[in-house]
């Protein structure tokens, strides 16, 4: 049986998120923080593999960077 790619957050997604949040992250279209910004929590959370640690994560990186997530 063929190994699975080891998919890895890209762009500048921490590698911390995991590879199943960054996968569905990376096929729903966002592949950069910027992108993580132009959602709200409730948008990501609905993504499936994209969990609460996941949220918590991408929100202390999108706060260096100084941006945030979207209000509801």
């Amino acid at each position: 049986m063929p190994a699975t790619p080891d998919i890895r957050p890209v762009g500048d997604l921490p590698n911390e998120i995991g590879k199943t949040a960054a996968r569905e992250l990376s096929y729903n279209g966002i592949k950069s923080l910027q992108q993580v910004s132009e959602h709200s929590k409730k948008e990501l959370l609905a993504i499936h593999g994209v969990g609460p640690k996941a949220i918590a994560i991408l929100e202390e990186a999108l706060s260096a960077k100084g941006l945030s997530y979207q209000e509801p």
